[in-house]
């Protein structure tokens, strides 16, 4: 039976690290800010963002939230993370997605100027971490490594496979497991004969957004599973990428769904703000 990755426990430690630096910087006169701008009214979206506001009150960031109307055109929604660009009160830029069909979401993204990108997604970001550069890292994929370092294995030589291609997750968790030197197959819903290359993981990272897809029979004794899916079926609530019942049986350590790698993305989010604003207090 595999140990619980328990993500809401590492969340608090990276919170409570998180308001150590927001205070030594408040304490030189430094007020880190966070501007989330959310378009439209979607239920989802709200309660996101409310939830990452209230997460900047508790650790001592100022919340600077922009709320635009439905209808809101691309030109303006970009004109407007150029404003927050030239705000010396704004640290940090998220910009909730998903935005509406009408917006031209990269448009918007690459806006953002890279040193208050702490979502990770402009182009500059992400080609900083392809090219092991300093930089900002997408929130989620800082949640997957800081939690994979819980388990105190080196990731030096080890198989990690990744399945799911995003450049919010897929893409940069590969480049990070690279960074510490494990050898990483990136595989996809497409990829032939997925239960074999599975089975040759020793960490395993699900980010592919069907509900258990990976099954527990795949994984080898021992492995690290890290599952990010979030899905919901009808009777059984909220599941992840992975057959978690079954992984459990063979894995030494796994993350639950509800409660694992979700709280840790607000968490970094907040830690990402406090390095930025560090980062430009520095310069």
């Amino acid at each position: 039976m595999s140990t619980i990755l328990d993500g809401k426990a590492v969340a608090r430690a990276v919170r409570a690290e998180a308001a150590r630096a927001v205070e030594a910087l408040r304490a030189r006169g430094v007020v880190p800010g966070l501007a989330t701008v959310l378009v439209g009214d979607d239920p989802a979206s709200r309660v996101y963002v409310g939830s990452k506001e209230r997460a900047c009150t508790e650790v001592g960031i100022q919340s600077i939230g922009q709320r635009l109307p439905d209808g809101t055109r691309t030109a303006d929604l970009a004109a407007r993370v150029r404003e927050l660009n030239a705000r010396a009160d704004v640290h940090g830029i998220l910009v909730q997605l998903p935005l509406p069909d009408a917006i031209d979401t990269d448009a918007v993204i690459q806006a953002i100027a890279p040193e208050k990108d702490v979502d990770g997604l402009t182009a500059t970001s992400q080609g900083r971490l392809l090219a092991g550069l300093p930089g900002l890292r997408p929130c989620t994929p800082l949640g997957i490594m800081r939690l994979v370092r819980e388990t105190g294995v080196d990731l030096a030589g080890v198989h990690a496979v990744v399945i799911g291609r995003s450049r919010l997750v897929g893409k940069p968790v590969a480049l990070m497991l690279l960074e510490q030197h494990a050898t990483v197959t990136l595989c996809h819903s497409r990829t032939r004969d997925l239960a074999a290359t599975v089975r040759t993981a020793d960490v395993v990272v699900a980010a592919v957004g069907r509900p258990e897809m990976i099954r527990g029979a795949w994984i080898k004794e021992g492995a690290i599973v890290i599952d990010v899916g979030i899905n919901r079926l009808a009777g059984s609530g909220l599941v992840g990428d992975v057959e978690f019942a079954a992984a459990r049986e063979r894995a030494a350590w796994i993350t639950p769904v509800p409660g694992g790698v979700g709280p840790m993305t607000v968490a970094m989010l907040l830690a990402n703000t406090a390095d930025a604003a560090a980062t430009r207090e520095a310069a």
